[in-house]
């Protein structure tokens, strides 16, 4: 069993055309699949999952979409903390807050406070997230302390990014039907196993996740060896 699961949640708008409805309704109906997905990961024993929700790219889309996905991460966060909470969850948030409005900001800082000493688990949400952008903000940080040239390397790296404290993820699941990595997570899925299906976010299931388990199950990680 994966100790740490990725997902890049591909689909939503798509699913949300489908239906001849607005973006923001497949958005709501992937906040859904988040949730089932959160409760079906713990029952299997996955201690960490990290969700691509909102990447740095993202702001490039109609302005409509990105303030319905701005008040959709508030509205969620205030719904869903005592829920977290009573589920024993932490919540972590990575990516660029500082870039996020004050309001928002707030939020995430008062959910993540709230589920602080939950240790049953931890749900991590990418927001304001890119691979890169993560990988120059720690480099930033290494310029920053000071350290020497020779001084740099991968744990010198690796202790200056978004979550330090997470182990690399064991298992990259994209849906959608994409192949491709999207600037997630770039550092930390050197090793990640992949898996990738057709099925859109909101459509994602219990069963498509035990498909992903089952299908990493039967691989040999040799991490390059």
């Amino acid at each position: 069993m994966p100790r740490h699961i990725a997902i890049v949640m591909d689909g939503n708008r798509r699913w949300a055309r489908q239906r001849r409805l607005p973006a923001i309704a497949g958005h709501r109906a992937g906040v859904e699949t988040i949730r089932k997905t959160l409760r079906a990961a713990r029952e299997r024993g996955v201690e960490y999952l990290t969700l691509y929700s909102f990447s740095t790219e993202n702001w490039s889309r109609d302005p409509e979409e990105v303030t319905g996905l701005m008040g959709l991460l508030e509205e969620t966060i205030r719904r869903e903390t005592d829920s977290l909470v009573r589920d024993d969850v932490r919540l972590e948030v990575i990516g660029r807050l500082d870039e996020l409005s004050p309001a928002l900001q707030r939020s995430i800082a008062g959910a993540v406070k709230a589920t602080a000493k939950c240790a049953r688990g931890v749900m991590t949400l990418a927001f304001n997230y890119g691979g890169r952008a993560e990988i120059v903000d720690a480099v930033r940080r290494i310029v920053g302390d000071g350290v020497a040239p020779d001084a740099v390397d991968e744990a010198a790296i690796a202790s200056r990014l978004y979550a330090p404290d997470h182990p690399d993820p064991d298992l990259l699941i994209r849906t959608g039907g994409e192949l491709r990595v999207s600037n997630f997570l770039l550092w930390e899925v050197a090793y990640a196993e992949m898996w990738a299906t057709p099925v859109l976010w909101p459509d994602f299931s219990v069963s498509d996740l035990d498909d992903a388990l089952g299908s990493y199950a039967k691989r040999e990680r040799r991490f390059g060896r």
